[in-house]
């Protein structure tokens, strides 16, 4: 069946966190590991409920800070952790490219604040459609997430390719009929999602 349309997800694949040291130095500065920071800001239940959007990407931080015993720095805290965080200008350029001929689109485990930040950064207009966990309720890799995509974007499963990096995800598209590509690098990725659409 002929690809219509390709899917992104976002963090690790769009925006990397390309630096450590500024998490490495907020994490010192709170007396805490790394991984415990990682996964207090991304696996915790206020994390749970921001990425299903029972509550706001605020309330979340406003969480991590209360948690940490630093009600006042919510801002700072935010900052520093995302201050190592790169977007793939190469890679948005190329889904604009791939905009022209398919059907383009962001899946992304996220935050009510995802929206916001992507119409700021100006990379919004490299998809059609765009489908924010907090939005819809529902999170990768539960396979209504991706149905929710399929039907925005008018294709059978068969007909679109999915990038994603991590394996859980990726192995729930599959199971859908989905095309896939586990994104490890950002050359190897482009250069799979073109093998697939030749």
């Amino acid at each position: 069946m002929t690809i219509k349309a390709i899917f992104f997800d976002l963090g690790g694949v769009i925006l990397r966190t390309e630096h450590q040291a500024p998490r490495e130095q907020l994490a010192g500065r709170l007396n805490m590991e790394y991984d415990d920071l990682v996964k207090l800001v991304f696996n915790s239940e206020s994390a749970r409920n921001a990425s299903t959007g029972k509550i706001t990407a605020d309330a979340h931080w406003s969480a991590i800070a209360k948690r940490l015993r630093r009600p006042d720095e919510v801002k700072a805290i935010e900052s520093e952790f995302f201050g190592g965080d790169v977007l793939d200008q190469e890679l948005i350029n190329f889904i604009r490219e791939l905009k022209k001929t398919y059907i383009t689109g962001l899946i992304s485990n996220a935050w009510s604040d995802l929206r916001a930040y992507m119409i700021a950064k100006k990379f919004d207009d490299a998809f059609h459609h765009i489908i924010i966990s907090a939005e819809v309720g529902i999170t990768k890799p539960d396979a209504r997430i991706y149905n929710i995509a399929l039907e925005q974007a008018g294709v059978q499963a068969e007909e679109a390719i999915f990038v994603d990096d991590f394996v859980e995800n990726i192995e729930a598209a599959f199971e859908l009929g989905m095309q896939t590509v586990h994104f490890t690098d950002p050359q190897k990725a482009m250069k799979l999602v073109k093998k697939l659409l030749a």
